[in-house]
């Protein structure tokens, strides 16, 4: 009888298991939302807070829900959720978390966990649970639980579209990983919220996930300048020597970077000063800000015994250990509340304008396990998914309720994080991978800077330099190498000729931010967000150089060269291109082989395309100041396009207190173009002359 019963509650289990057809309800301009089972409160888009951007998510281009009626189903039982997409034949899918051996995600399996990135693919420090396709759609699993994908490799013998049967012992085609038609996930939770995002293009797809995030961040302008971080343990005169140094050898610098020594005490931290190396912090961030650089400070979460916050946190702690330190649980908001008082008073309170929050993301030998428990209730892995995230949200409330941007640092972060003001890096250093992060983040909603550290070659150095002053934060970390600008004199003036060319492009790279902020483009974007991309080469070349090459703004292609390379294969989108630097014609949109003289990247603009640019100043403008502007202007297209200004330091962008000028050339009967400005707002367009340079024909 008991055998019975058995069978029969197994029976009713696997019956209440059959998977169903997702129910979506529109939740945005373009945005459908399904719940399987019943999903958890706590979440990554609650912890990221972002509200979505209505009135902007409706001036997309109209786009129908991507999917087949009945084709999207899921299930949830014995306390986890399972969802099933469809996947069609040579359909590329993108996301799932920051890639740095892979752009394209198809054919992988992954757990989607919070790590320090170690070559395990889904370990990593953005394990967003975002995927975009090229069939111009994207899906958000938005659950902070470690979640399982299966990219086109789980079979189903209800598939609809099975791949042919073959016979090992006679088809040379048969195939050990055979593709399937389905993306397969599995959430360890009795329910999941997931939404999808129309396109119609996949760009318009990422627009719509970033504008639903609440926008992308928005700098403040000196964050686009340029930052070195010192030495792990120099002092306030080692600082200013630094400073001084940078000005000697005319590198620009508009903020500055103290790592743990600034502690009296790290891993754990104290968040208090250490007073041998800074007796006077007050007066160091003062009389940096005097010389217009600004100051940004290190930290990792986890609080040392015996310093002033250990002892309010210590309720508020989780119950293991990093570093002997406590781990303070930021989902009680007491915890939260003390914390930032205690920040407010020692940095912010004094002029700090920034902070590069470190050791959010693993490994697991490092972090608690998964076992540990949290004052709020929350599981462990919930706490893991979310903590940078969490700390980025509460760094970002602290400065704007100051009314000061910031423009910071993180290594973990995750889903919603578009609007926060931080840009990820590691501890890794290979060049390649660090340029497919930089590709693979623009389909997340996160960024990525793909820093400078040290070089084996002046030749290397030179590459890296190139790169990372067309990323979102041009940044040499020297916290343990000690590396300046200049520490490769054969090539000190080409690196000072890139420092400078960033801040040239200073006008151009404040107005693609304003476009992530205001209408959800990423300012840097991997190629196939890029009008044109889908019409030119191949399958195989497409998915080849989506790897190493990436879009910039809305006009500039960045085609890296690596140590030991003079030349390299481009594939460039549909139109005619033009060299960035002599205007000379490319060609048109397909497959070229470069090889630049000057040894200078390849960079590249597209027809019609306009470039803004300030001069090469050794600090941002200031507020109000007035700037000598270069417009160059690419081929022999009329043209218009949008230049974005305003204070360039506070939140009064978002009360209306900015300015988008027109930008337009026109052609005249013989071909001869022009330029003008329209619009100005003499508020915040403020130029003490504007050149125009027409270039290409």
């Amino acid at each position: 009888m008991l055998r019975s019963l058995s069978i029969v509650a197994v029976l009713t289990a696997f019956a209440g298991a059959q998977d169903a057809s997702l129910k979506f309800r529109s939740v945005a301009p373009g945005v459908w939302a399904a719940d399987v089972g019943a999903p958890e409160p706590f979440s990554l888009l609650s912890v990221a807070g972002g509200s979505p951007m209505v009135a902007a998510m409706k001036a997309l281009p109209d786009a129908s829900f991507p999917f087949a009626k009945g084709s999207a189903r899921g299930w949830a039982r014995g306390g986890q959720s399972s969802l099933r997409f469809p996947l069609g034949a040579g359909e590329d899918v993108y996301g799932l978390g920051l890639g740095f051996k892979h752009v394209r995600r198809n054919r992988q399996i992954m757990t989607l966990h919070m790590d320090h990135w170690g070559a395990t693919p889904g370990r990593t420090h953005a394990p967003v649970p975002f995927w975009v396709s090229s069939q111009g759609y994207g899906v958000l699993v938005d659950s902070a639980r470690y979640v399982r994908v299966w990219v086109g490799t789980s079979l189903r013998k209800d598939a609809e579209d099975p791949p042919p049967l073959r016979d090992r012992n006679r088809d040379r085609n048969w195939q050990a990983h055979p593709r399937s038609d389905s993306i397969d996930i599995l959430v360890p939770a009795p329910g999941a919220r997931v939404y999808v995002f129309a396109g119609p293009t996949p760009l318009d797809a990422v627009r719509r996930f970033v504008l639903f995030s609440g926008g992308g961040a928005m700098p403040p302008r000196w964050g686009l300048g340029f930052t070195h971080r010192t030495p792990t343990r120099f002092t306030a005169k080692q600082i200013t020597a630094e400073v001084d140094a940078f000005d000697a050898h005319g590198f620009p610098l508009d903020f500055i970077g103290l790592e743990p020594g600034w502690h009296s005490a790290a891993y754990p931290c104290t968040f208090e000063w250490d007073r041998e190396r800074f007796p006077d912090p007050v007066g160091v961030v003062k009389a940096l800000l005097d010389r217009r650089v600004r100051v940004n400070l290190w930290m990792n979460p986890y609080v040392r015994p015996g310093c002033a916050l250990h002892k309010k946190l210590s309720p508020h702690a989780a119950s293991h250990l990093v570093w002997n330190g406590i781990i303070p649980d930021y989902e009680v908001p007491a915890a939260r509340e003390l914390f930032t008082t205690h920040l407010e008073k020692e940095t912010v309170g004094i002029g700090v304008s920034g902070f590069k929050i470190d050791e959010v993301d693993g490994f697991d030998s490092w972090l608690w396990p998964d076992v540990a428990r949290f004052p709020s209730g929350l599981a462990a892995e919930q706490i893991r998914q979310t903590y940078g995230l969490r700390l980025q949200v509460m760094m970002y409330d602290l400065f704007k309720k100051r009314d000061r941007r910031t423009w910071g640092l993180v290594r973990g972060t995750n889903a919603g994080a578009a609007r926060l003001p931080f840009v990820i890096y590691n501890d890794a250093y290979s060049h390649q991978d660090f340029i497919r992060a930089l590709c693979s983040s623009s389909f997340l909603g996160v960024l990525w800077t793909p820093e400078v550290r040290s070089s084996k070659t002046g030749e290397e150095w030179l590459r890296r330099m190139e790169t990372v002053c067309f990323s979102p934060m041009a940044m040499l970390n020297a916290w343990s190498s000690g590396t300046r600008p200049w520490s490769f004199p054969e090539v000190e003036d080409r690196v000072r000729e890139v420092a400078l060319l960033r801040m040239r492009l200073m006008p151009y790279l404040y107005t693609a931010f304003a476009e992530y902020r205001f209408r959800g483009v990423p300012p840097m974007r991997a190629m196939p967000l890029v009008d044109g991309w889908a019409d030119v080469g191949d399958a195989a070349t497409r998915r080849e150089r989506v790897q190493d090459q990436f879009f910039v703004g809305d006009a500039i292609l960045v085609a890296p060269l690596f140590a030991g390379e003079s030349k390299r294969s481009v594939l460039l989108p549909k139109g005619r291109w033009y060299d960035f630097y002599t205007g000379a014609l490319i060609g048109t949109g397909g497959v070229h082989e470069v090889a630049p003289k000057d040894g200078r990247m390849p960079v590249f603009v597209k027809e019609g395309g306009m470039v803004p640019l300030g001069p090469p100043l050794l600090r941002a403008p200031k507020p109000g100041e007035g700037i000598a502007l270069e417009i160059r202007h690419y081929g022999n297209h009329a043209s218009r396009r949008r230049l974005y200004s305003d204070d360039g330091e506070t939140f009064a962008f978002e009360r209306g207190e900015h300015g988008w000028a027109d930008l337009i050339v026109d052609l005249d009967e013989s071909g001869q173009r022009t330029g003008r400005i329209e619009n100005e707002d003499p508020r915040f367009h403020r130029y003490t002359s504007v050149t125009w340079r027409f270039l290409g024909r």
